[in-house]
């Protein structure tokens, strides 16, 4: 198999481009969707949404998955203030300061969408001096402030703004010296490997050793993405998602990562086992890790009671749930080794 970085590149930016907050997901399963048929490969929606195909395989007698997730982290608008600005409510966690300043959408159910940026309540430093800097980040100290013309909720009610609407972060995407940086690199960097090592599989016109099921999750976010919509004889799933970066880590922004552990207790030990060995048998240099404030699609279908085998690889992605960094080297590898892991017995 050949895998292609450019290929993998330009599907990641427009599918970064693409918003796709966990519960507002269509547009991100739809784009995941057409290029799945340009590759000749038929797709099926589940009734909550998340997008599945199938690969024959050599065998049937341990079929396999592939899971990664389309939907990523946003907001929705909260309350509709006084002043006309935007309360909000978190889609999936992250901490408030990593938003403040941060470029967003309205998307409304009727009257289009409305530009914006994400404020703190008391912003002006000429105002405000000292609260500027010690002000806690939190969902009552930042706001939305809508680029129209609005002071008072009735104004911002009449532009069509209710609560629910969904608004986007932007994610201001960039690729410079192999560098891509992004908000939504989780989990999208993954679902770009997952598709890049499947066109080089139909490229290679190799077949996978076992039946597999693509499986791209719209609710991960929220706990609940991969807890269903699967074959009743599935015996293995591989989670593709962001390996963490940080101090005491092993993960990096080059290299793929192999997740041991997080906070849902140890994945399966004999997967995770055969994981290690053929990367070593395809010189791929995965680097065990764990992950100790981190969930997976794996666990939850895990823990919606399903008897197969889970273990959980993916790219290094740096400040994870802010603005967020990898490296195409870490992507080429996850792409690589998920090829492997469809051809290997």
């Amino acid at each position: 198999m050949t895998i292609d970085p450019d290929y993998l590149t330009k599907f990641l930016v427009g599918l970064l481009n693409t918003p796709s907050p966990t519960g507002d997901t269509e547009r991100g399963i739809a784009y995941v969707e057409a290029a799945l048929r340009e590759l000749g490969v038929e797709t099926r929606r589940t009734v909550k949404g998340a997008l599945v195909a199938t690969l024959a395989g050599k065998s049937e007698t341990e079929p396999r998955a592939v899971t990664a997730h389309v939907d990523t982290l946003g907001a929705m608008v909260k309350e509709i203030k006084s002043n006309g600005r935007l309360a909000l409510t978190q889609i999936g966690g992250y901490a408030w300061n990593v938003i403040e300043g941060e470029g967003v959408t309205i998307a409304t159910e009727e009257q289009g969408t409305f530009r914006g940026s994400v404020q703190l309540v008391k912003a002006s430093s000429h105002v405000f001096s000292a609260e500027v800097g010690e002000m806690k980040r939190s969902a009552a100290t930042l706001e939305v402030r809508i680029d129209a013309r609005t002071s008072s909720a009735a104004e911002t009610l009449a532009l069509g703004i209710v609560v629910g609407d969904f608004v986007y972060l932007d994610p201001r995407v960039e690729v410079t010296n192999g560098f891509i940086r992004s908000r939504h690199l989780d989990d999208k960097a993954a679902v770009a490997c997952v598709m890049t090592a499947v066109k080089a599989l139909l490229g290679s016109g190799e077949i996978p050793a076992q039946r597999t099921t693509l499986f791209f999750s719209n609710y991960e976010e929220v706990g609940h993405g991969a807890a269903g919509g699967f074959p009743a004889d599935l015996a293995e799933l591989l989670t593709v998602d962001m390996a963490a970066i940080g101090e005491g880590q092993a993960s990096d922004e080059y290299h793929c990562s192999l997740c041991v552990k997080d906070s849902g207790g140890p994945y399966h030990q004999d997967f995770s086992r055969k994981l290690k060995r053929l990367a070593k048998e395809s010189r791929v240099d995965l680097r065990p890790d764990i992950y100790p404030y981190y969930g997976s699609d794996g666990e939850a279908l895990w823990t919606a009671g399903a008897d197969v085998r889970v273990a959980l690889i993916g790219p290094g992605v740096d400040a994870s749930h802010g603005y967020e960094r990898t490296h195409t080297e870490a992507l080429v590898d996850t792409a690589k080794f998920i090829g492997y892991y469809l051809l290997a017995q």
